[in-house]
Parts: structure tokens; C-alpha cells; sequence
């Protein structure tokens, strides 16, 4: 079956320019032209990634993407006119995955979108026997055959990006990854200067744990040289 990719744009033209390029790629497209109509299709469809325009009347793409997160790890690819390094921080921070500037190159938007649906389905191999899938951290606990992490129990919603990074880390402990290495590992391509992708998804990581664990600080900061967790 292919991957089934929703488009959210209010503009026609972009919208049926990005269908044209997605479907010669075999994909299956949705399409939605404001928040609302994207949010039911998402809610009634089982959808592989999603293509969310900021811009849009009403519900602009940053509610919508906060609404998906409410709910799921879908990745979402973001698409916004505006190129400032705050927009897209912003876009990241509330739980996307991945963010372009338009104009773009739609070809450049296909790897992209490939990229982020090798991700989703990439399971790294730990360094842990087979049978040592669940990782135990105080009061977390790291499943990666479900994929899922809970604090006494709780589930922790992670994007399928935040729990790659957090097994990586949890499955090393002790070790420092810096942000290219962490980059290069998890998004599977290479890294680029100034690419701020592994701050801003550390950051938000860490705010979802500490919110679950009453503020316990899991992941650690070395200065100058990137992030670990103690074991």
C-alpha cells in the first residue's frame, strides 16, 4: 500500500503543484485547503506525513499542528513564506518535524518528504541484547519494541524523532553525542552548518520529561560538546 501524504495549503496552486510531484512518486494525496477539513481528514484517514502550511485563514498551521500532537506522531512537514530563524524554531517547537521555505524546490520537497518517512519507520539497533529492549531510567521506562515511553506508568506523547533521540541517548548512557553525530543518526543524512533541528527537538524532549518526571533533569548539556544521559 502506498504512504498516504496530506497536503494542507489554501493555495490551489501550490497545493496541485506539490500533488503532481507526489503522485509521480506513487504516493496517495489528501488534500485540505483550511485547519479544520486537514483535522478530519487526519482524524478519519490513515495518514503517513503531512504537508501543513503555516499561512492559512482561520486555523493557521501552528494550531493545527498542536492539534495533531494532541493525538500523534505523524510527521509533519511545515511550509512557511516567512524564512526568519524564530518561524522556524517556532514551527519545530510545537512539533514539527521539518520546515521549508517558499518558494521551494519541489524536488527538494520530495527528499525531504522521503526523508521524513524513513524516519518514522526507521528502528535503530541498540546496543543492547536483543531481549533488553526496555531501558529503565528512575522512574522512565523505554520500550522500543512499542515504542513508547512512560513515566509510573504514564505514557510521554514523543514524536517518533524525540523518541529516537531519547533512546540513543538512554542506550549509551553515560556517552556525549554531539549534535552532528546526533543529527547524522537519527535524521539519516548529512549534517549542515547552522542547522538548529537537534536543539530545538533536545529542548522539547527535555520539557516533556521533566514535565512527567516533577522537573528531574534526565538529559545533561556538556558544554561545547553535546548531550548525554548518566546511567
Amino acid at each position: 500500500m502506498s504512504k498516504q501524504i496530506l497536503i494542507v495549503d489554501d493555495d490551489d496552486k501550490i497545493a496541485k503543484l506539490i500533488e503532481i510531484y507526489l503522485l509521480n512518486e506513487g504516493y496517495t494525496v489528501f488534500k485540505a485547503d483550511h485547519g479544520l477539513q486537514a483535522l478530519e481528514i487526519v482524524e478519519q484517514d490513515q495518514i503517513d506525513l503531512v504537508i501543513l502550511d503555516i499561512m492559512m485563514p482561520g486555523m493557521d498551521g501552528i494550531t493545527v499542528c498542536m492539534r495533531i500532537r494532541e493525538t500523534r506522531t505523524t510527521p509533519i512537514l511545515m511550509l512557511s513564506a516567512k524564512d526568519g530563524d524564530m518561524d522556524k524554531i517556532t514551527g519545530l517547537m510545537t512539533g514539527a518535524d521539518d520546515y521549508m521555505v517558499k518558494p521551494f524546490n519541489p524536488l527538494e520537497l520530495i527528499a525531504r518528504v522521503k526523508s521524513l518517512l524513513r524516519r518514522s519507520s526507521y528502528n535503530m539497533q541498540p546496543s543492547l541484547p536483543p531481549q533488553d529492549h526496555i531501558i529503565n531510567l528512575a522512574s522512565l521506562q523505554i520500550d522500543k519494541e512499542t515504542h513508547t515511553a512512560t513515566v509510573d506508568g504514564r505514557p510521554v506523547k514523543l514524536t517518533p524523532i524525540e523518541f529516537n533521540i531519547l533512546f540513543l541517548l538512554a542506550s549509551h548512557p553515560g556517552r556525549v553525542f554531539g549534535s552532528e553525530e546526533i543529527f547524522e543518526l537519527i535524521w539519516k543524512d548529512k549534517y549542515f552548518e547552522s542547522n538548529n533541528s537537534v536543539t530545538v527537538h533536545i529542548s522539547r524532549l527535555r520539557d516533556k520529561l521533566e514535565k512527567e518526571m516533577d522537573g528531574e533533569k534526565l538529559i545533561r548539556t556538556v558544554w561545547g560538546v553535546g548531550y548525554k544521559i548518566e546511567s
